[in-house]
């Protein structure tokens, strides 16, 4: 699961004074010491909310183990734990982005495309900061996925 060594990192890096209505901005310079810190709280506030909604998974599955006697209940119910045990698996795998893009940021590799070497947009970071390849060369990526998935 998570990198537990990773939420001590998380907790120290907060000395960085960042205004409560900061947004990155195109005309300072990329991925500055502000935008960095900006980044890695967004990050961190989205995964303690998955863990969070983790945990209440889990609580729920835990507590709805139960002998339900209608046949009908009981397979709606079941489709209902199949599809939270997806849901979490999901979240497990997204809180997992959500550490390599931390590990990036202490690396002073965020905000780069992993293919072009490139600036990734401050747009596309705010709206997916697990992204790891500027827009156009995710497109290119998407496009070669096709083409071999329609093989």
């Amino acid at each position: 699961m998570p990198d537990t060594g990773l939420d001590e990192r998380i907790e120290m890096k907060a000395e960085v004074f960042l205004p409560e209505d900061y947004q990155p901005a195109e005309d300072e310079p990329f991925m500055n010491e502000r935008q960095l810190e900006y980044f890695r709280r967004k990050l961190v506030r989205w995964r303690l909310e998955l863990l969070e909604g983790s945990r209440e998974t889990i609580g729920t599955l835990q507590d709805g183990t139960r002998a339900i006697p209608d046949i009908a209940d009981r397979a709606s119910e079941e489709t209902d734990r199949a599809l939270e045990l997806r849901t979490r698996d999901r979240q497990r795998k997204l809180v997992a982005k959500i550490d390599a893009a931390l590990r990036r940021i202490e690396e002073g590799e965020y905000g780069y495309c992993e293919v072009t070497g490139e600036p990734i947009s401050l747009k596309r970071l705010d709206a997916r900061p697990i992204a790891t390849m500027t827009l156009e060369a995710q497109e290119r990526h998407e496009r070669r996925e096709k083409v071999h998935r329609d093989d």
